[in-house]
């Protein structure tokens, strides 16, 4: 949805969050944990057509973070085999 097209319902019809002012903001309200003491600001993506949301960590710095912190998904998949 960066690109300005919906994934699921092929609309252009798309809204994004990147400017919102305090978008990590004193509650976090758009914002994911990384750690204990780190949030990671979102920018996000809205088809106002069928509602889809993509969100994406605003900064590059938290991406490496929680490369550190968070456990990789094929790591996981793996280990239910």
């Amino acid at each position: 949805m960066k690109q300005g097209k919906c994934p699921k319902c092929g609309s252009a019809n798309i809204y994004a969050s990147e400017d919102l002012p305090l978008k990590s903001g004193p509650f976090g309200s758009n914002s994911i944990p990384v750690s204990l003491t780190a949030m990671a600001a979102l920018d996000n993506f809205v088809c106002v057509d069928c509602g889809l949301v993509e969100s994406y960590v605003a900064d590059r710095y938290m991406l490496e973070k929680i490369a550190k912190k968070w456990k990789p998904v094929n790591e996981k998949a793996d280990d239910e085999e």
